[in-house]
């Protein structure tokens, strides 16, 4: 059994890091509130303007020629995995890379595969591997804004048109709740135009000036541009949920083991008085025989 001041020395040591933990879950907090309020905001206007291209796009009956739609023979592939600056976070970030393991084994297996990481998990993950790696923003966690998005954005769909690549793919975290978060593999490149049934009855016919071509020109690459942007943002709020709903376990069990500590104490306690009180009165009796 180990000694008191061991217990003791252990019992500390876990206090400190239930302190920590408390503190980390109160950060994460008040980090999630404001990311939640971003993707929250985000959403509707992602989706209507989704849904404006996709009427326009209708309307136009293959007039517009887009080129972040073209489809060809897959042989270059470009991930952008999206994961955080920072672990305890439980598996938030081992959940982006085994996913974007399995996707390169199973839907990319053959072909040339290059990494764009965002966030320097997964920029060390990849880093050690063979693959063909695009380390210019893996650091827009430090400042992230639209302007940052928008530039590795622009990187992979100028990279597309270009023939660099035949397949851009993201693969980050939705944000469901604070406890849950989807791991998402979503196409970013080519895009494909949804024409669901729920789309085509909610058709409005828009009056396009100075032409239908011309707008969906500029809608395009600003709807990309925002859907990669709420990309990062779902994978910033659902860090901060992973993060809060880890520190909170995480204090749970600091709670447990103290619990176990203070006990295992009381017991080495008693268990030390005891030989005390034993060894007092076999020197008593001793002198006694004497």
């Amino acid at each position: 059994m180990a000694n008191l001041k061991e217990v003791k020395e252990r019992i500390t040591s876990v206090v400190s890091t239930q302190q920590i933990t408390k503190a980390m879950k109160m950060v994460s907090a008040a980090k999630l509130r404001r990311a939640q309020d971003k993707i929250v905001q985000m959403r509707p206007y992602s989706q209507k303007l989704t849904q404006i291209l996709n009427n326009v796009s209708a309307a136009s009956e293959g007039a517009a020629d887009i080129v972040f739609a073209e489809k060809r023979e897959v042989q270059n592939v470009l991930i952008i995995p999206v994961t955080s600056d920072k672990g305890l976070c439980g598996a938030f970030n081992s959940n982006i890379i085994k996913a974007v393991n399995l996707a390169i084994a199973t839907n990319f297996a053959g072909k040339n595969v290059t990494i764009l990481p965002i966030g320097k998990k997964a920029f060390e993950a990849f880093k050690k591997r063979d693959f063909k790696m695009v380390s210019d923003y893996y650091q827009l966690f430090q400042d992230l804004n639209f302007d940052n998005a928008r530039n590795a954005a622009e990187y992979a769909m100028n990279s597309f048109v270009a023939g660099e690549y035949d397949q851009v793919a993201l693969v980050f975290n939705e944000f469901k709740n604070v406890a849950t978060q989807e791991v998402i593999v979503e196409q970013f490149l080519p895009m494909s135009k949804e024409d669901s049934s729920e789309e085509k009855t909610s058709e409005t016919d828009y009056i396009l000036e100075p032409s239908r071509a011309y707008i969906i020109e500029e809608l395009v690459p600003t709807s990309l541009k925002i859907q990669f942007y709420k990309a990062i943002l779902e994978s910033n709020a659902s860090e901060h949920g992973a993060r809060m709903t880890a520190m909170d376990k995480a204090t749970e069990n600091a709670g447990e083991l103290l619990k176990e500590l203070r006990l295992m104490y009381n017991r080495t306690r008693q268990a030390a008085i005891t030989n005390e009180i034993l060894e007092i009165v076999s020197g008593a009796n001793a002198l006694e025989s004497k």
